[in-house]
């Protein structure tokens, strides 16, 4: 986890620009870098580093002697990158992974280049030679990149928003600044003058299609075609396990989210066998956080004593959570309700873990719901085609919600995020398994998930059935949820005459609700006119919802009251 930023054809003083790029050092704290380009004046490169892989050599943006008209500056990990060498025969200068992408681009192109990484990363290269820049992110954009293209060709691009939002550019007083889209790669071309011109912009990977990468992949080939129950189930345990696996790659230490539900207790559980086995010699350190006595902390307390981990609890009260929304709005760069909800609890355990612990590189269960259809409002889904399309849609939009509050909230505090279910290769045999075998059974959902880990002993059988709780709901006792404590306060922060002229002073996506205008205030005082950046809000769907929170709904409601 890294802090990238870089322009090209600017018209302003460089070391002026560059106060922009200071806007996201807390994404890399060990060490920072501003390099301008050779024979480019007005290009220049920004780096913040967290040192995880190759301490000596790891800075950035990336050169070669081999390559020495390329230019690497990446955010990521290319989990695949000693398999990529011994297949190509490549020379590593340096032991940092990403070199991988220099070499694979010099053998085949960028297309080749983005299809063949088997990792999460966002990346900016820069050919001198040929004059072209790319761009390029992950498949779910687990790792964030936002770009600004003006009329005249000056690009900037930098992993968060805030890099870039206040940039100077004689042409545009305000350029628009947008998400890189996941799972694509741009081709720009590069003038003399350090301007630039795009190309094409090219969808390299489909969630559902199997990666290219898997030609080169560690875990042995998998019996395909076959939808007999008991071979799916050993294919998920068999690509989950791997999954973790190749996400151990790191130098520093490692920790792992725990909330007691399903998700993040599974990706525990395997983590810490893992760990064992390859003799990682430091116990694992879990991290838990909730209200005092809080579904969440007591789920989290039984799995962490079954699996042997060195457990962390950390309780915070309403007042914290409240005084914590500004500075988690301004890390996230949205307005989303329930993403900012669930950020609240994700923000202040990252805060407890950065302080008081040395896990850096963290590993978490983001990305489940949307893959295995864990959410509650999937069991009114009308057909198992409909929860299918749904589950695609979700994953399509992870990088605006779920995953973009795992990112900033754990880089806010200097941490490396790690989502193995989220694997290229897992998700794409889940997605290919027909819909039927997909969907809850029995009222409970994520069933087949649940299913294929029954007979493990990985967790205790209470654990593994216990039903989805939101995280934000999670964290809060089941007598007052997080969500009715911050409605609570916020009642008193909006006047109702504020929220009735709601639709005029913010025509897009108005607030309906006190809680949604509140945030939007604090959002636009850091992003004003920036409103576009989320194009709808997080909602549950065939359902009458008002309100993103699982508590409002009845499936919900019956099962606490039974």
């Amino acid at each position: 986890m890294c802090g990238i930023w870089a322009l090209f054809g600017s018209d302003e003083c460089l070391s002026v620009q560059c106060l922009s790029a200071m806007k996201i050092a807390h994404r890399g704290p060990d060490a920072f870098r501003f390099e301008n380009v050779n024979g480019f004046t007005n290009c220049c490169f920004g780096f913040h580093r967290l040192a995880v892989v190759d301490q000596l050599y790891g800075m950035q943006p990336i050169r070669v002697k081999k390559f020495p008209y390329l230019w690497l500056c990446y955010n990521g990990e290319i989990y695949n990158f000693k398999q990529l060498q011994k297949q190509f025969g490549f020379e590593f200068q340096t032991l940092v992974d990403g070199e991988v992408i220099l070499h694979l681009y010099n053998r085949g192109g960028i297309e080749q280049t983005a299809s063949m990484l088997d990792g999460v990363f966002a990346f900016i290269l820069l050919d001198t030679a040929n004059r072209k820049v790319f761009l390029a992110r992950d498949t779910y954009g687990v790792r964030p990149l936002f770009k600004v293209l003006t009329d005249d060709g000056f690009l900037g691009v930098c992993s968060e928003a805030k890099g870039l939002i206040n940039l100077k550019h004689s042409t545009s007083l305000c350029p628009k600044v947008e998400p890189f889209l996941p799972g694509h790669y741009e081709v720009l071309d590069l003038k003399p003058s350090g301007k630039v011109a795009s190309v094409e912009l090219v969808k390299f990977h489909s969630y559902k299609d199997e990666p290219l990468h898997v030609a080169c992949d560690t875990v042995e080939t998998l019996p395909s075609g076959s939808f007999d129950l008991e071979t799916v189930k050993s294919n998920i345990r068999i690509l989950f396990e791997n999954a973790v696996r190749k996400r151990l790659m790191a130098h520093r230490r490692i920790g792992c989210l725990l909330s007691g539900g399903l998700d993040s207790s599974l990706v525990a559980a395997v983590l810490l066998k893992l760990m064992k086995e390859i003799n990682i010699n430091y116990p694992l350190q879990t991290f838990a956080i909730g209200m005092e006595n809080s579904p969440d902390l007591l789920a989290a307390r039984k799995v962490a004593a079954h699996i042997g981990s060195e457990h962390h609890e950390v309780i915070f009260n309403s007042e914290e959570g409240i005084q914590a929304i500004e500075e988690v709005i301004f890390s996230l760069e949205t307005y989303d309700i329930t993403t900012i909800r669930a950020s609240i609890g994700m923000y202040l355990v990252s805060k407890y873990i950065r302080k008081k612990t040395d896990s850096v590189v963290i590993f978490s269960g983001e990305g489940s719901d949307e893959l295995t259809q864990g959410y509650i409002y999937f069991h009114k889904a009308p057909s198992p085609e409909e929860a299918a399309e749904e589950s695609e849609r979700l994953l399509k939009e992870l990088y605006l919600f779920d995953v973009l509050r795992a990112d900033r909230t754990t880089a806010a505090h200097g941490l490396e995020l790690r989502v193995p279910f989220l694997d290229h290769r897992f998700t794409s045999y889940y997605l290919s398994l027909p819909a039927e075998l997909r969907i809850p059974k029995n009222g409970i959902e994520k069933y087949l998930l649940r299913q294929s880990f029954e007979d493990t002993n990985l967790l205790p059988k209470e654990i593994l059935w216990r039903p989805k709780e939101a995280f934000s709901d999670g964290i809060a006792s089941v007598k007052k949820s997080w969500f009715s404590i911050l409605q609570d306060y916020i009642d008193q922060q909006v006047d109702d005459l504020l929220l009735e002229k709601a639709v005029e002073k913010y025509p897009f996506n108005p607030p309906k609700t006190k809680e949604s205008y509140y945030y939007r205030q604090i959002f636009e005082k850091h992003y004003s006119g920036q409103s576009s950046w989320l194009p709808h809000y997080w909602m549950p769907r065939w359902v009458k919802a008002t309100d993103p929170s699982a508590r409002t709904l009845k499936h919900y409601k019956s099962a606490a009251q039974e």
